[in-house]
C-alpha cells in the first residue's frame, strides 16, 4: 500500500504511467472493446468504471498541453456530434482533476480503434455505458513539479 495513492493505481497501471514518456498515449477502455486485440500492453481493471480509472490516472498523470486534443473519445456511430453521457462526465473530471484542463476532443470509430493500437498501454476497464473509451496523451513533468 502507498499513501495518497488511489488503489485504482495498481502495480500494472502504476508501472505503465511511470513507463511512458512525454506525447506517449494510454487508453481507458469500456467493457464492450476489444482491448486484447488491440494491445501493446493490457492492464485490466475489470469491474471498475471508467470515470473512476480516469479520475485516478489524471491523480498521477499530466495531460499534454502541446497537442490540439490531449484526452480525444470515440465518436457515436451515425451520430458524430452527439455526446454520450459517459462523455459529457469524462469531461467534467478533465475540468476538475487535470492539471490542464482542456476540451474532450473526438475521434471516429474505426479511426480511434487505429489509434488506441499505437497506444502505450490499454487499460481495460468494466465500464457497462457505451462508448467508455477514451485516449489520454501524456503531458510533461516539469521539474519541481
Amino acid at each position: 500500500m502507498l499513501r495518497n495513492l488511489s488503489p485504482l493505481l495498481t502495480p500494472d497501471l502504476l508501472h505503465a504511467l511511470r513507463s511512458m514518456g512525454h506525447g506517449d498515449e494510454i487508453a481507458l477502455v469500456d467493457g464492450n472493446f476489444p482491448a486484447e486485440t488491440n494491445a501493446q500492453r493490457l492492464i485490466r481493471l475489470d469491474g471498475i468504471a471508467a470515470t473512476d480509472v480516469l479520475k485516478a490516472v489524471l491523480s498521477v498523470m499530466p495531460l499534454d498541453t502541446y497537442v490540439a486534443w490531449p484526452a480525444a473519445r470515440m465518436e457515436v456511430v451515425g451520430k458524430p456530434d452527439e455526446v454520450p453521457e459517459i462523455c459529457a462526465e469524462f469531461q467534467t473530471i478533465i475540468n476538475s482533476a487535470a492539471d490542464a484542463p482542456c476540451q474532450l476532443g473526438k475521434i471516429e470509430r474505426f479511426a480511434f480503434y487505429e489509434r488506441v493500437q499505437s497506444c502505450f498501454a490499454i487499460v481495460a476497464t468494466g465500464e457497462s455505458r457505451l462508448y467508455g473509451n477514451i485516449i489520454l496523451t501524456k503531458g510533461v513533468i516539469r521539474p519541481g513539479a
